[in-house]
């Protein structure tokens, strides 16, 4: 079901962020991201005018993982920034994902190693949207294959409302672990 229809507005930003994930000769996989901040109109920042239509922000995170989703290397770029010669001088410290799960609290892991001025903000924010593009990516490639049919409850069950084990979802495409509700 779409969005209402709005009330009348005119747009003054635009954000995009994309991850685009690649599986590698090798057997890892790179996750490419991007976030992208567009005004459109013209701004005036502390460093100058930023024209409308040219990103405020352009700023890349490339994390490669493992088949475990453990991060084996990572680097950062920044494309646009709205103060140069600073804000693009963060990249290296996004070598401190390495080492880091995907799958085991990240996002904690992430805001100890590189919240606030140990990072950059919108590359952290960013690398916020890695598990779950991850899960997406790898998901029919890496854990169907591990999961050995269904011997395994399915990696996904239990990770989402329409998932949830007691729920008619599960109950209907995956009858063998819908979890019976007792009633007491």
């Amino acid at each position: 079901m779409p969005l209402s229809p709005p009330a009348p507005r005119s747009l003054r930003h635009s954000r995009a962020i994309t991850v685009e994930a690649y599986l590698r000769d090798d057997g890892l996989w790179d996750l490419d991201a991007c976030i992208r901040d567009v005004k459109a109109r013209d701004i005036a920042l502390a460093s100058g005018m930023r024209p409308g239509g040219h990103p405020v922000h352009d700023l890349k995170l490339r994390v490669t993982v493992n088949r475990e989703l453990v991060i084996v290397d990572a680097e950062a770029a920044s494309d646009a920034v709205p103060y140069p010669s600073f804000c693009e001088t963060i990249g290296p410290a996004y070598k401190k994902l390495i080492g880091l799960s995907l799958m085991n609290h990240f996002r904690l892991h992430l805001k100890d190693r590189l919240s606030g001025v140990l990072g950059c903000t919108h590359l952290t924010e960013l690398a916020q949207a890695l598990p779950t593009a991850a899960i997406q990516a790898l998901a029919d490639d890496e854990f169907l294959a591990r999961a050995g049919g269904e011997a395994q409850k399915p990696f996904e069950l239990d990770r989402c409302h329409a998932l949830r084990s007691d729920g008619p979802a599960v109950a209907r495409y995956y009858p063998r672990w819908v979890a019976k509700v007792v009633s007491g």
